[in-house]
């Protein structure tokens, strides 16, 4: 087995790392202060490559691989987690599901945009009455002539209203359950489609999220993605990827606090010694230290199943049930560490903690991760 990253990951690590301390450090802090989303910080990342890092070349990706796409994302949440969380839903989830189940005239309308960074996609399932519970959402999608009307409200859609396109899904036949659900394209200025407030979060602040809404919004029947009643495995199979991002995004948080944690260790002067020099801190490190690399090996692994076209479902959910976890942990304890300046919100390590804390929840909480292992691993 070899653990060595490629010359290419190495390099995409690097471009990712520059951009990230050039272009988002400097106003990181700012951007959640005023919980605003800067659509030229992604147009920077169009800019070099970042949006479309795993999709072929002739639909204007970076034809490289998963792995050097949750790097990127890793990296960018290293320094801003709300930046993290708008690349993660575009590249690892809503621009996998095209490029996985639209035809090939769809990939060459909506992939082609999405992955060379010229429009921002997001992707609506959760509902108020159906989050976990996917199979009870309540959106409707009638075929009507050369037409499906949709209506219906989504809640908690990532990157909503400051996308381009939307990943949406609809029951179009209610009297099939599970069986009845569809998935569609819609373009931001369908007629009918509107968008709500930004909710008001606390944690990624920067990143934009909101509720859909669908008002006898009529879209042509070619937008249908995959067949009709194909939407609930479309969305099991697209959340795959997408905790693998998300998992990712904990991944960056995590080293970033694990980082701040350590620096400050090492010069902070008490009692005459940096607190580096306690054993009690040395212990907190070190097993900071084990559970980073332990949750970066996950993350990889996943990332390399699914780079390869292997089975990946299992080892995405574990990594989004280790991840996020850790994430929450190693921040908390370097606000610990920081003692009452990691309280100050002028200490980065603050964010972190309430940046970490939406990895345990979206793309599918950490609890039904542990069904969904439980189920893989007996069999059930």
């Amino acid at each position: 087995m070899d653990f060595t990253l490629s010359k290419i990951h190495e390099q995409t690590r690097e471009l990712v790392r520059a951009f990230a301390q050039k272009d988002l450090a400097p106003g990181a802090q700012t951007r959640d202060e005023d919980e605003h989303f800067d659509r030229s910080l992604f147009d920077k990342m169009a800019n070099l490559g970042i949006t479309g890092i795993p999709y072929p070349e002739k639909y204007g990706g970076g034809e490289l691989d998963h792995l050097a796409n949750v790097i990127a994302i890793e990296e960018i949440s290293k320094v801003d987690a709300s930046v993290g969380s708008d690349l993660s839903i575009h590249s690892a989830l809503a621009s996998w599901v095209i490029s996985e189940f639209a035809t090939d005239a769809q990939k060459e309308r909506y992939l082609t945009p999405l992955a060379e960074g010229q429009w921002l996609a997001a992707f609506s399932l959760t509902e108020a009455n159906a989050g976990s519970d996917t199979a009870s959402l309540r959106t409707t999608a009638v075929h009507d002539g050369n037409s499906y009307v949709l209506n219906g409200t989504k809640v908690f859609t990532s990157n909503g209203g400051v996308a381009d396109l939307y990943i949406v899904f609809a029951k179009t036949d209610p009297a099939k359950g599970r069986d009845g659900i569809s998935a569609f394209i819609i373009e931001k200025d369908m007629k009918g489609l509107t968008t709500g407030v930004p909710e008001r979060k606390m944690g990624i602040r920067a990143h934009t999220v909101s509720e859909l809404i669908l008002d006898e919004c009529r879209i042509p029947c070619d937008n249908i993605l995959g067949q009709e009643g194909q939407g609930l495995s479309i969305a099991m199979r697209a959340l795959e990827s997408g905790r693998l991002g998300m998992s990712a995004q904990a991944l960056g948080i995590a080293q970033a606090a694990y980082n701040h944690a350590r620096n400050y260790a090492q010069t902070r002067i008490q009692f005459g010694n940096p607190l580096s020099s306690l054993q009690s801190i040395q212990f907190k490190l070190a097993e900071m230290a084990v559970k980073l690399e332990t949750a970066r090996l996950l993350v990889y692994q996943a990332a390399w199943r699914q780079s390869r076209g292997l089975p990946f479902a299992l080892q995405s959910a574990m990594a989004k049930t280790y991840v996020p976890t850790v994430a929450m942990e190693i921040a908390n304890e370097a606000i610990q560490i920081h003692g009452g300046y990691g309280f100050i919100r002028d200490f980065q390590v603050e964010r972190l903690l309430r940046d970490a804390k939406i990895t345990q929840i979206y793309t599918g909480t950490v609890e039904m991760q542990k069904v969904e292992i439980a189920r893989a691993i007996l069999g059930l």
